[in-house]
């Protein structure tokens, strides 16, 4: 496959960075809206009660700005302790130069060789085989490997993946995968509070008045869960398949040897599973997702391309 080029790549990612930042706040803004236009009248007033009623727009004038300050806090605590939350998600940790010199020197050569800073270097204890890059800045750029991929690939090999994932930092894949991980994490967590609060919502209520109400939260729940898992899906499809093959061609350009690389994809499709790692938004980081289920319908929705086919283009060369 013929690498477009590292200019066009980023340009690509910045690109898309930009258009979910702008896509996230309409769509949860477009979903205040719903929420307030099912639960409020057309008119205000006050009800039989003595309550005052407010109407929809009068809602939504007065919920929006605390919805979106409340997002805005979440984005910027997300953003600013990402690399905290993945190496807690992942069960990965420093690894330091005096652990495993052969590994510092083989991401310090292509470093230094195509004009890279170094990135950190983590490693996930675990023997099979996988490896991601992650980070948004020079300050945050991490390369983590797991203890198999370490030990169980020659040289060249593991210098391929390492190329693999610097060519990641170096196309900016990493900072559009980290946008899209903080946004699917807030729809996740809204859609778990609301089906937790419906949940418990009839056991609160008393003598059966509340069952209109219960049964329409579940279908605002429904429609917001729906609308969630769509918008999920087409950040994955947003960071476009394409991005492995690249990184790929681009592992090549930076060892010229592609085939090594071929090679570690064999060994790693043989053993790509992470026992710590069990959240979508997290596996898609992955050199071969370790949570990628094979054929079938989930196969329409996949984040990763399919290592033979990959393997195949890489052996062309």
């Amino acid at each position: 496959m013929k690498y477009v080029g590292i200019l066009r790549q980023q340009s690509s990612n910045n690109f898309k960075s930009i258009l979910l930042l702008i896509m996230f706040p309409v769509l949860l803004l477009g979903l205040t809206w719903v929420f307030c236009a099912f639960l409020f009248p057309n008119t205000s007033g006050y009800s039989p009660e003595g309550f005052y009623v407010m109407a929809s727009g009068e809602a939504f004038a007065s919920y929006a700005p605390i919805v979106a300050g409340a997002t805005l806090i979440w984005f910027l605590v997300a953003f600013s302790m990402h690399s905290w939350m993945i190496s807690s998600a992942t069960h990965s940790k420093p690894l330091e130069r005096r652990e495993n010199k052969r590994v510092y020197n083989l991401v310090e050569n292509l470093c230094m060789a195509h004009g890279m800073a170094m990135p950190k270097v983590n490693v996930i204890e675990e023997q099979s085989l996988n490896a991601f890059a992650s980070g948004i800045n020079k300050k945050s750029y991490t390369v983590t490997l797991t203890r198999g991929i370490i030990d169980r690939l020659n040289d060249a090999e593991l210098e391929g993946v390492i190329a693999h994932e610097l060519c990641h930092i170096r196309n900016r894949d990493v900072r559009l995968l980290v946008v899209s991980i903080i946004f699917v994490g807030i729809f996740t967590f809204i859609a778990q509070f609301a089906m937790r609060s419906l949940w418990y919502a009839p056991r609160r209520s008393r003598g059966g008045k509340n069952d209109g109400g219960a049964a329409l939260m579940f279908v605002i729940v429904a429609v917001l869960a729906a609308v969630g898992y769509f918008f999920s899906m087409l950040l994955r499809f947003a960071i476009s398949r394409k991005r492995e093959f690249m990184a790929d061609a681009g592992a090549a350009e930076m060892t010229k040897d592609p085939r090594a690389l071929a090679m570690a994809l064999r060994k790693i499709a043989g053993n790509p599973k992470i026992a710590s790692v069990t959240r979508e938004d997290i596996a898609q980081l992955f050199i071969e997702h370790p949570l990628l289920k094979k054929g079938g319908f989930s196969s329409l929705f996949a984040t990763h391309p399919p290592i033979q086919k990959r393997i195949e283009i890489l052996e062309q060369f």
